[in-house]
């Protein structure tokens, strides 16, 4: 045989339940849309944060890292339109480094009157692109004089010039009337 159970049953006015009762959700944990947008931060605060967690986020991540943030705000605003102007620009300043190069070269050649083992064409655009490599290869040029001057002009060779030759051929008698 089974226990019986008694049941009590309370039944409150209409008027009073509202205050005796919780009717609110607060026990399961919901919030109302006014404590949700109060608990949002702003984007300042979200700032603030972020700079307080800047050392701790990782670099490398598909989420919660920077490179996330970086990816997913460029995705945002799109960096990629941008990023076309900048291929363009970048190629265009390497063209512009392969014709000063090619002009250094030639200007050294044409001072020093020896041919450079340096052919710029031959410079690949990797190493025009590279600040660090295109500027060593401009140092490695040395300083090339922007005209020619006697310094730079003057044979060395050991050979002199005289302003006046001598000739040496003979044409004449020496005296000799009838």
């Amino acid at each position: 045989m089974k226990p019986k159970i008694d049941l009590k049953k309370t039944v409150y006015p209409l008027v009073d339940y509202p205050r005796i009762i919780n009717t609110t959700f607060s026990e399961l944990g919901t919030i109302s849309i006014n404590e949700q947008i109060d608990s949002t931060p702003t984007v300042n605060e979200f700032f603030n944060l972020y700079n307080e967690l800047f050392y701790e986020i990782p670099s490398f991540g598909d989420i919660n890292s920077h490179q996330y943030l970086i990816e997913t705000s460029a995705e945002y605003i799109d960096f990629d339109a941008n990023q076309e102007e900048i291929t363009a620009l970048r190629a265009e300043i390497t063209d512009l480094r392969r014709q000063l190069l090619e002009s250094q070269v030639a200007t050294a050649e044409a001072i020093s009157g020896e041919k450079l083992d340096l052919d710029a064409a031959l410079v690949d655009n990797e190493t025009l692109a590279d600040n660090d490599e295109f500027n060593n290869i401009m140092k490695d040029l040395g300083d090339i004089p922007s005209s020619p001057t006697e310094a730079n002009t003057t044979n060395t060779t050991g050979t002199t010039s005289s302003p006046n030759p001598t000739s040496t051929s003979g044409g004449g008698s020496s005296g000799g009337g009838y």
